[in-house]
């Protein structure tokens, strides 16, 4: 099951935008803000969340807050549309029908990277928590599902600690939910890695190969065991009532990562090679999800790879069970795929995107 056909209205740039696809690689040139990351944005948001850039439905719109847009997309033998109308949430539907957006989870996995992510090991540990989660749902379709639950209970603790609510009742029933859906979290986020690491082992890339490990935290953060985190809310009611929040649980985790015969900390090493780890890592994510129907985003990267390193990578794309799309400003930074890849020229008029196929 693949993504065959992507139509975009009044999304971001793009007045209207239908583009055909197959299993061949396509790289998207075009000058800055001509909008090839935009193409890039709306097949991110066939996965549930706010996609790539995180932004909010109404900041997506052609024509600005007032309006809205939609996109839609051909999974295999399933029609999906997404969209959002002025001042509304963003809606999703699959074969004409009302659907949550968990079900994009089930349909086709995305994975992406994109230039704010290379910061991803120097900044703060929520980036990398997110990030983590991200891998995980591709990986494990209901992780979304999971820490919604988890997140509920957590807002309704929260909720009654800010309040200084002392009953104990009211805080057992939501620590209960907590646990128990904290603790999925983390069982997640294990197999998550352990797949990774895996698909990385497994495969001769160029790329380094990084350890990962879940990190605690504050408050014992990557714990898998229902009862011990339960048993730790409880403890620590007296300091949450304090500082108004909950303070320990999946929540505070945090993602390490070492590579190399010293076993060099992400953090520590030179950008080149926190580029090369994130790199390894996407690829892996792609890897691993070799059973699974998978769009690979890569926006802007080969502009920050040496010649070498470019042919590398595109020859791993080539090798991948996956559709790969990817955006750069010239079509010369795409000339290691040689005859392997679908180039589009990006061009903008008017404040409005439009589409060439084929080599310049």
């Amino acid at each position: 099951m693949t993504l065959t056909r992507l139509s975009l209205a009044q999304f971001r740039s793009w007045p209207r935008l239908d583009l055909d696809l197959d299993r061949q690689p396509v790289a998207i040139f075009g000058a800055n803000g001509s909008g090839k990351t935009n193409i890039l944005e709306a097949v991110s948001m066939l996965a549930p969340g706010r996609g790539l850039r995180g932004a909010p439905p109404a900041e997506q719109a052609r024509q600005g807050k007032d309006a809205g847009w939609r996109i839609r997309a051909q999974i295999g033998d399933r029609a999906v549309e997404t969209s959002a109308a002025p001042g509304a949430r963003r809606s999703v539907a699959v074969d004409d029908k009302p659907a949550v957006q968990t079900a994009l989870g089930r349909l086709i996995r995305i994975v992406w990277l994109v230039p704010a992510m290379d910061r991803l090991w120097t900044d703060p540990p929520e980036t990398r928590r997110r990030f983590l989660d991200r891998v995980t749902l591709s990986l494990v379709p209901d992780h979304a599902d999971v820490a919604l639950t988890y997140d509920k209970a957590m807002r309704e603790r929260n909720r009654l600690l800010r309040d200084q609510i002392g009953d104990a009742g009211w805080y057992r029933a939501l620590e209960s939910q907590m646990a128990e859906a904290g603790a999925a979290l983390t069982r997640n986020r294990h197999e998550a890695l352990d797949r990774i690491m895996a698909a990385q082992d497994e495969a001769a890339t160029g790329f380094p190969a990084a350890r990962l490990v879940l990190l605690p935290g504050e408050g014992q953060a990557d714990d898998p065991d229902a009862a011990s985190i339960a048993d730790r809310l409880a403890a620590m009611r007296p300091r949450d009532l304090a500082a108004g929040r909950s303070l320990t649980g999946p929540h505070r985790a945090d993602l390490g990562a070492s590579w190399g015969p010293q076993d060099m900390q992400a953090a520590l090493s030179s950008t080149g090679e926190q580029k090369a780890l994130l790199l390894s890592l996407i690829l892996a994510n792609a890897r691993a999800l070799s059973d699974q129907p998978v769009v690979l985003l890569l926006d802007e990267v080969a502009a920050h790879l040496d010649a070498d390193r470019r042919a590398q990578l595109y020859d791993q794309i080539c090798l991948l069970p996956a559709q790969t799309m990817l955006t750069g400003t010239g079509s010369d930074l795409f000339d290691a795929f040689k005859d392997r890849v679908r180039l589009l020229e990006i061009t903008k008029h008017d404040g409005a995107s439009r589409l060439r196929d084929g080599a310049p």
